[in-house]
């Protein structure tokens, strides 16, 4: 099984660098599922239920969300009519939309799931990805072996022991939300590939896919401003696996595609 994760999509730019490199992605990068991250694609934070069908209709099999799941209210109202959109698994079983499910794929069965960090985030409460990781990978492997994790965390500490925790029971867990793409890929001793961050797709010359100026205006008088979204040297940044038939990761490869600015 080959999967392509596409990460974080920031803004128009990160839909814009999604779209024109999907052609590169194909040729050189052959997938049987692909999961793009968009919990930044509309306005840098959230996913709007439009933004959500069109990266749906673009390719991307399932979509992940973090900490910004219910930022947009149209999609949050309609999230349980959207089976390709994930929130986190470890948050309120009142929320609406499910944080795992499983996928057909041509010819196989995979399953993909959210888990957020408790780290840095204030705005949504979430229980422990450590204590809801074991039953959620016992209850996705009795349907196949392909497991996938998306880990939507802050802190490369958190990140790093779930990787150890998940080790040798699900296929890869790959790392997301601080938008900067580490250099860390690796298979675990168990089988499991991981990356402590996939990083982003979007502006590139940025502050985490937000106008730079904005960004430094923030840091000298404490007021937030999201709203800027940055358009300089585009790219499509993620990872590429390739899985056996067992479930265990056969490799990881980090993938940087730059694509060319609209004029």
């Amino acid at each position: 099984m080959r999967i392509f994760y596409a990460a974080e999509l920031v803004g128009k730019a990160g839909v814009y660098a999604f779209k024109k490199a999907l052609h590169e992605i194909k040729s050189r990068y052959p997938y049987d599922f692909l999961i793009a991250c968009a919990d930044g694609a509309t306005g840098g934070n959230g996913l709007g239920r439009s933004h959500a069908a069109y990266i749906h209709k673009l390719g991307a099999n399932v979509i992940t969300l973090g900490e910004c799941c219910f930022y947009k209210k149209d999609l949050a109202e309609d999230m349980e009519k959207t089976p390709y959109v994930l929130r986190p698994e470890n948050i309120s079983i009142e929320a609406p939309g499910i944080g795992a499910r499983v996928y057909k794929t041509e010819n196989e069965k995979i399953a993909v799931a959210v888990l957020l960090g408790q780290n840095g985030f204030n705005r949504l409460h979430s229980n422990s990805p450590f204590t809801a990781l074991p039953s959620l990978l016992e209850r996705l492997k009795k349907q196949t072996p392909y497991v996938i994790v998306d880990f939507h965390a802050q802190a490369t500490a958190e990140k790093k022991t779930l990787f150890y925790a998940a080790d040798g029971n699900c296929s890869a867990v790959i790392g997301s939300h601080t938008k900067v793409q580490t250099a860390d890929e690796t298979i675990l001793p168990g089988g499991t590939a991981v990356i402590t961050d996939a990083g982003r797709t979007g502006s590139i010359q940025s502050v985490g896919g937000c106008e730079i100026n904005s960004r430094i205006k923030e840091y000298l008088t404490g007021i937030p401003d999201w709203t800027r979204e940055a358009w300089d040297q585009p790219e499509l940044q993620g990872v590429y696996l390739d899985i056996g038939k067992d479930g265990k990761a056969l490799s990881i490869e980090r993938v940087r595609i730059a694509v060319e600015a609209p004029e």
